[in-house]
């Protein structure tokens, strides 16, 4: 049914590592060296569920080096691809509200998905909804609660689909723990780690403990699954934060820049007084740089009658290079090897899955097909369902600021901070 839908245009915002695969320093060193949203959009095209692509950043003068790399390393290695996009700023400057002038570009209705830094989310997914745009915004969705209970009303008012990009509920090692947890009984441990290689510090320095934190960026994926897991069971109820400090700061970061952050949560079940559990989520961006992953991520959930162990950095594959050493390699997330055809076989890799989930849904509501109620309470991750991560990572910015324990209360059905 999808695919008989109308396309629909498509507003990507950010020009970064994520969206393009161009980082300040020239090509991705990660495992993203073209990107993932750009390349999926315009696979999508391909497939008949996108239109037109509009790209907005800050520097207009980036963009010939973006179409050159999208050529050499898009283009020319898969078949059938078209890769035009409307650049903002459409001329060589700079301009950091060059979204603004995007978003209005696009056709009512269109589909905005959000790669920008943290601080940013919150006023660019604002401005595409009152815009009458359906959104999906990286995560952290927002830095504070009250930005993203915000987005939940304006989303509602709309009547549109907002949804926050977690693609781990897409990977199917993830997505099948969760499914097998809930026969476990009542949670009552998890522990998380996620870390990405030092050399992303690079990456990051223009925003790196400035405008947002590593628990914020790699906490958020492991928050949002055990969140998911115990929904509806369990809320969280107080968060107890700690960081290091050092290492980004040698590596020429601002000296507020925290190298690994763990928050401690305490989680009360909703229906039983005496049933508590304890999570810790750790996250670190100064993790060797060849360690052999380029992110090392996994968790231990216990419940009352089992547990779940997920190691997500090594999947049984890893090859050896004589000048590189041995690298464990996540075809799972996206797969950049072309088809037996040429064209690009990245459709089942989690990380399309999960923008493509966004892309389908914002077609139905925009052909009258499907309300963006129809959305939710289906294991997606909405805005509204995915409040209880941005309430814990606010709480561990604020634990660590004020250098004390904070709480997470619940009045009315709405979150609070104490």
């Amino acid at each position: 049914m999808a695919s008989e839908l109308p396309r629909i245009s498509v507003g990507l915002m950010g020009t970064g590592e994520y969206t393009t695969g161009i980082t300040p320093s020239g090509q991705s060193k990660s495992d993203k060296k073209i990107g993932v949203v750009a390349v999926t959009m315009f696979d999508l095209r391909r497939r008949g569920k996108v239109d037109e692509v509009i790209l907005a950043g800050t520097n207009g003068g980036k963009f010939p080096e973006v179409r050159e790399h999208f050529q050499k390393n898009i283009g020319d290695v898969y078949k059938g691809l078209d890769l035009n996009f409307r650049g903002f700023p459409e001329s060589n400057v700079r301009n950091a509200e060059a979204y603004k002038e995007a978003l209005r570009a696009l056709p009512k209705g269109s589909a905005v998905i959000i790669f920008t830094p943290d601080s940013t989310h919150f006023p660019i997914a604002s401005e595409a909804l009152n815009l009458g745009h359906h959104v999906l915004v990286t995560k952290p969705a927002t830095q504070t609660l009250e930005h993203h209970q915000k987005l939940i009303e304006l989303a509602k008012e709309k009547g549109l689909v907002c949804m926050v990009e977690h693609h781990k509920r897409f990977d199917p090692a993830y997505n099948d723990a969760r499914a097998r947890a809930q026969k476990l009984g009542d949670f009552n441990f998890y522990s998380s780690y996620m870390s990405q290689p030092k050399f992303q510090l690079e990456t990051f320095k223009s925003w790196a403990g400035i405008d947002s934190d590593i628990s914020y960026y790699l906490n958020s994926h492991h928050i949002d699954i055990h969140a998911w897991i115990v929904e509806g069971k369990f809320r969280p109820s107080r968060v107890t934060a700690s960081a290091t400090k050092g290492i980004a700061r040698t590596l020429g970061c601002d000296e507020r820049t925290e190298d690994t952050i763990t928050l401690l949560v305490d989680w009360e079940s909703y229906t039983d007084p005496y049933a508590r559990g304890t999570a810790v989520y750790t996250a670190s961006w100064a993790a060797p740089l060849k360690a052999g992953v380029h992110s090392e991520q996994r968790f231990h959930y216990m419940a009352a009658k089992g547990e779940v162990r997920v190691d997500q950095a090594h999947r049984g594959y890893s090859i050896v290079d004589d000048e590189t050493g041995k690298a464990d390699y996540n075809p799972f997330y996206v797969k950049y090897s072309p088809d037996e055809n040429g064209y690009f076989d990245g459709q089942l890799g989690y990380g399309y899955r999960s923008l493509e989930k966004f892309i389908d849904a914002a077609r139905l509501v925009s052909a009258g097909e499907a309300k963006a109620a129809d959305f939710e309470n289906k294991g997606l991750p909405t805005i509204a369902n995915t409040i209880i991560t941005t309430a814990i990572l606010h709480a561990g910015r604020i634990s660590l600021d004020e250098k004390r324990s904070v709480e997470i209360v619940e009045e009315d059905g709405k979150l609070r901070l104490v």
